[in-house]
């Protein structure tokens, strides 16, 4: 026993560790630490403990499930609770005439971020709700043609059929090469798949169910030789790689901010080009007054404002990272337990993990021969780490998204009950 504890002391230690993970777990799945030669020497150890204890978390857990929604940092939930007290002590005042005009603010910080005028931002509460204003507020009619991927969002492919349904309009839900090798392939199944009655492109930056980083400038700058308005998925990818709107070219981009930016959950953003904002309707009505104004995607109604201010909160943590850094972490936690187990020849992946540049933050990982649903189970049952067993499209597999709160001994943990699985250590997981 003295040797298990000394050993399990060993691993948190050189990984400057602070969590408290189930001892029965480690006992059964000690991984040896990283040579030090392999952590590599540009990391800052203490600045990335300094970043992990921003974070109030259940550390008797290990979180790979971070691409649904992400848990935000201490300073965000604290701006989010002040506020809600400070509006409920006399809301008709206090949210309306004090709180609501900080969205201002928040909108100059995100138009920074992205790029782009502060006209063209509007403050939303997800992903879907900034896709659904242009999916189903932009003029179609019967016989036009709309372009997407077999890889795109469920919710997004719904807003689309519903438009089919509704407008007999046609959806063409296209299959690109996955892992993509060459990222032209990608543009050149979209641009063979265009006729005449092709009016959008809808496509994501970062697909939920691969990881794969999309050539997006490439795609838009081929859809404008068309004359075709591209609407861009971005979910998974503000906040998460480095980019501007100028680097994408896309007509709009919804995004949700409680990802990858750390901002309360229900929070999201659009940008619409300016001179495209007065072709659409807003999913919720506003007046003829607001035609120009891309704040007529707001009009929702009542809400709290402490969740939009919260993002200015947000901003500034990423500021004190830079999304660079955070990219170049995701990536190198990535890397360290994919090449634990890369060698194993019935292990395969959604992306070319032999291109960095093609992903960063999110990977699929498929077992030949395993049940991923079983394996999903198994690593919460056993281990507490969190996952997200995934089938969709052609895509079976576990999705693994771990976050710059991770330590790299959970990482390591992680690893070796990968290995255990695949060296037959573990009985049931099979199909």
């Amino acid at each position: 026993m003295k040797n298990t504890i000394n050993s399990r002391r060993t691993l948190l230690k050189s990984a400057g560790a602070l969590a408290i993970l189930p001892f029965a777990a480690f006992n059964d799945v000690h991984a040896d630490p990283y040579p030090i030669e392999l952590i590599q020497p540009d990391y800052n150890a203490d600045f990335w403990q300094a970043i992990r204890t921003e974070y109030s978390m259940d550390r008797t857990m290990i979180n790979l499930n971070n691409g649904g929604v992400s848990p935000s940092p201490k300073s965000v939930i604290e701006s989010v609770h002040k506020a809600i007290d400070y509006a409920n002590l006399a809301p008709a005042r206090n949210l309306w005439q004090q709180l609501e005009p900080g969205i201002e603010r928040v909108r100059e910080g995100l138009a920074d971020m992205f790029g782009t005028q502060v006209s063209e931002i509007a403050i939303t509460r997800n992903a879907s709700e900034s896709l659904q204003n242009i999916q189903l507020g932009i003029n179609l009619s019967a016989g036009d043609e709309v372009l997407t991927t077999i890889y795109d969002y469920p919710r997004m492919i719904t807003a689309w059929e519903q438009r089919e349904r509704r407008d007999k309009i046609v959806l063409k839900k296209i299959e690109i090469p996955m892992p993509l090798i060459r990222p032209m392939d990608a543009v050149d199944a979209l641009e063979k798949a265009i006729t005449k009655k092709t009016k959008v492109i809808h496509v994501s930056h970062i697909p939920f169910c691969t990881g794969q980083i999309m050539p997006i400038k490439a795609i838009c700058e081929m859809a404008k030789k068309y004359s075709i308005e591209c609407i861009v998925d971005g979910a998974h990818s503000f906040a998460h790689i480095p980019f501007k709107q100028k680097d994408l070219q896309c007509d709009y981009f919804g995004t949700s901010l409680h990802k990858w930016l750390y901002a309360p959950i229900g929070t999201g953003m659009l940008y619409v080009k300016k001179e495209k904002i007065s072709s659409i309707w807003p999913l919720m009505a506003a007046s003829k007054e607001m035609d120009d104004s891309i704040k007529k995607f707001e009009e929702i109604g009542t809400h709290q404002s402490a969740l939009h201010n919260a993002i200015s909160d947000a901003l500034a943590f990423n500021e004190r990272i830079t999304v660079e850094r955070k990219a170049e972490r995701l990536r190198f936690l990535n890397k360290r337990w994919i090449d634990k187990i890369k060698q194993d020849k019935r292990v395969s992946f959604s992306v070319n993990i032999d291109d960095d540049q093609q992903w960063c933050g999110i990977i699929v990982v498929m077992f030949k021969g395993f049940n991923h649903e079983k394996i999903g189970e198994y690593l919460m049952n056993s281990h507490r780490i969190i996952t997200t067993p995934l089938k969709y499209a052609n895509i079976d597999g576990l999705r693994i998204t771990p976050n710059i709160y991770i330590a790299e001994s959970e990482i390591d943990y992680f690893a070796q009950a990968l290995l255990n699985i695949l060296d037959g250590k573990v009985s049931g997981l099979t199909k």
